[in-house]
Formats: structure tokens, C-alpha cells, sequence
């Protein structure tokens, strides 16, 4: 039998990145929280943090902190059908997700505001590109996330939520400027483009199906939805915007399409552990109801 006061001060530790951090979230000495972990670590025989700034979790240590965050969910439940064991001053249970930041910024954030106004959870959303978030899942960070991956890790379920519409598009200016003459491949080749970073592929696979091959671009790099359309106004680059983000540019002109009917959707899945909580599965059913209303159909 594992020791929850010593899981609580693991995935604390992880959560906030600091043993000192921590201790202050437990109302606890930095020395306790040192010698739960340190016990926890004793009792499963390695390591489980890696004590770095900030502390991260070792591959055991994340399957832990999993295990834990689905604990608190069930208690929660728990709590819901058995009122006499809430009290006020319960803790509310943290509910760890990983979506893309074009849900986020789109239609998602509202769902998770409305799901934690109404649940005793503290949303706890990490960003990453949607290729990615996926991971997050897999290697125990989170309980669930956004993902243009259909296919669920190893214990994880998978449901359809719909395509999101990517428009590639430019200032009038920067359209005059580079592709006077049409967006072929060598004039992508000149003109900067702005992706969200690194791993943003959407660019490039925007651009394979357009020119049937690849074509090196030349990159500005802004990790916001909001600083992409921004920057694209102000004539910094092209990229591919999320068309609710967009459309009131394209309808006034301030932007424009880079070729017009070459939409780039990009479907978007909700995965889940499986072995989920009550609590789970009403925000995953309250992210299937936004998605359906603001997403294409698959």
C-alpha cells in the first residue's frame, strides 16, 4: 500500500517545481516534503524526481503523479454522491490537460472555464502543438489532451471532436510585396513565414500540397494565436491562422487569402486515460459538446 501523503508531496514537488514551493502549498516544512519523497522513493526502489530548477519527474515519478491526480478526481466523485464527507474547505482536486494553442485561443477556453466554474477541479492546461499533446498523455502528465493524433496510447480512449480550419493568409501589403505574380515555390521560398515554433509543421504541410515538394521557408517564430494574426496585419509574415480567429480580417480585407479554396483542416481527437473519474468524463463530455458546435465535422 503506497503512502498517499507521500504521492500528494511528489506530484506537489512536480506541479509547483520546488520541494520549498511545496512545503509552503502542504502548510508543511521543506524537510517534510524532502522525507516523503524520499521515503516514496525508498519504498519503490528508484528515483522519482529529477532535482533540478525546476524539479521534473522521472518516467516512474510521472506515472505516479498520474496515479494520484485520477486518486483526488475519484475522491471528488466520492464526495458529489457522499455530501457528508465534503466539508468547505476540502481542496479541489487538480484536473491536468495538454491541448493546442489554436483550441485554446478558439473554442476550448470557454468550455474549461464553464466545466471549472461548476466542479470542485483546478484546470491545470499545458500548451503544446497538437502533433505533440498526445505525449503529455502517454508518459503520465496529464489525464487527457487535444490531439490531431486519432490513434489512443496503450490505456487511453480516443473520440472524434471535428476538424479546425486553417487559412493561410497575409497583409494586402505583404501580398504585393512577394507574391505579386502567385504563391508558387519560389516565391515562398523568399517570403517569411510565421510559425507557432518548432514544431509547428502546419506551414510546411501547406505548402508540400501546394507545390508538391518541400520547400525550405524562411521562419519568424510566435508562440500566440493572437500575436500570429497581429504580426500578419502588421505585415511581418504569412502563416496559417485559424479561420474563427481570422474571418473578421478576410471579410474587411486587412487580410488575404494567399490562394483562395486552399483551406487546410486539420481533425482534432480528445484522448483520455482510461481509467477515468466521473469528473473526467463530464469534461470530456462538456469538450465534445463545444468542440461539435465550433469545429467541422470529420
Amino acid at each position: 500500500m503506497l503512502d498517499y501523503s507521500a504521492l500528494v508531496a511528489l506530484a506537489t514537488v512536480i506541479r509547483v517545481g520546488s520541494f520549498e514551493r511545496a512545503a509552503r502549498a502542504l502548510h508543511v516544512t521543506p524537510s517534510a516534503v524532502s522525507q516523503r519523497v524520499r521515503l516514496l522513493e525508498d519504498r519503490v526502489g528508484c528515483a522519482l524526481v529529477i532535482r533540478d530548477q525546476p524539479c521534473r519527474a522521472t518516467e516512474t515519478g510521472r506515472r505516479l503523479c498520474q496515479h494520484v491526480d485520477q486518486v483526488q478526481l475519484l475522491e471528488q466523485d466520492l464526495h458529489g454522491s457522499l455530501p457528508t464527507l465534503a466539508t468547505q474547505d476540502a481542496p479541489r482536486a487538480p484536473l491536468p490537460v495538454a491541448v493546442n494553442a489554436d483550441s485554446l485561443a478558439t473554442w476550448l477556453a470557454p468550455a474549461i472555464a464553464a466545466f471549472a466554474a461548476e466542479h470542485p477541479v483546478l484546470m491545470e492546461v499545458a500548451v503544446d502543438d497538437q502533433d505533440h499533446t498526445a505525449e503529455w498523455l502517454r508518459n503520465g502528465t496529464v489525464l487527457a489532451a487535444v490531439t490531431s493524433t486519432a490513434r489512443p496510447a496503450s490505456g487511453c480512449h480516443s473520440r472524434p471532436l471535428g476538424a479546425m480550419r486553417y487559412i493561410a493568409a497575409a497583409s494586402p501589403a505583404f501580398m504585393q510585396r512577394y507574391f505579386s505574380e502567385g504563391a508558387g515555390a519560389g516565391s515562398l521560398a523568399l517570403a517569411p513565414s510565421l510559425v507557432f515554433n518548432l514544431k509547428d509543421t502546419l506551414q510546411e504541410r501547406w505548402v508540400r500540397r501546394l507545390c508538391h515538394r518541400h520547400v525550405d521557408l524562411p521562419r519568424h517564430t510566435l508562440p500566440s494565436p493572437q500575436a500570429f494574426a497581429t504580426a500578419a496585419l502588421a505585415g511581418m509574415g504569412w502563416g496559417l491562422h485559424p479561420q474563427a480567429l481570422i474571418s473578421p480580417y478576410l471579410a474587411d480585407g486587412t487580410l488575404v487569402e494567399l490562394l483562395p479554396d486552399s483551406a487546410l483542416d486539420v481533425p482534432l481527437y480528445w484522448h483520455t486515460a482510461r481509467a477515468s473519474s466521473g469528473l473526467l468524463e463530464q469534461l470530456s463530455q462538456a469538450i465534445e459538446a463545444a468542440a461539435h458546435a465550433a469545429l467541422l465535422a470529420a
